[in-house]
């Protein structure tokens, strides 16, 4: 319970921003702080690309830690963004944000939430399906790299 308080006035009540102006470092403990653009408006794109970026991560932890009970798999969701934002802090790759670690979150829920419907449609056969269509939408992902390189590659030389 003390973590949880903890955790509740770090994230939220300490509300302000550490920049390190000297490497150009700052992370951003506001909630949708980071996501104003330059007219102040909400950038509600970022957040979008950033739900759908981890919906395959709470896919992937379903199908790799079925038996853990829900919260451990959102832990475990909420852990690894929390570490994809001190890499960017320590590395100085863009803005530490909580609003990323937030909407990260949300996208590996909807994540788990996909493969709990998933799972009562498709009975047994739930991770062979997910397997399949991973396969061919990496497939088609790498096709498109490919294509955008050759493209990009015929616009140099002309």
């Amino acid at each position: 319970m003390y973590l949880l308080a903890l955790t509740w006035l770090i994230l939220f009540k300490l509300q302000f921003s550490i920049p390190v102006t000297k490497e150009g470092r700052v992370v951003n403990l506001i909630p949708l702080l980071g996501s104003f653009g330059n007219n102040g408006v909400i950038r509600f794109a970022e957040i979008r690309v950033n739900i759908l970026a981890f919906i395959p991560l709470g896919i992937y932890t379903c199908m790799l830690k079925a038996k853990w009970p829900f919260v451990k798999k959102v832990l475990a969701i909420v852990g690894l963004t929390s570490a994809f934002e001190i890499i960017q802090f320590i590395f100085a790759i863009g803005r530490a944000d909580i609003t990323d670690v937030l909407s990260n979150t949300l996208g590996g829920i909807i994540g788990i939430g996909i493969y709990a419907l998933l799972s009562k449609a498709l009975k047994g056969r739930t991770n062979k399906v997910i397997t399949v269509l991973a396969a061919v939408f990496t497939v088609l992902a790498v096709l498109l790299v490919a294509l955008l390189l050759i493209s990009h590659r015929w616009v140099i030389i002309k």
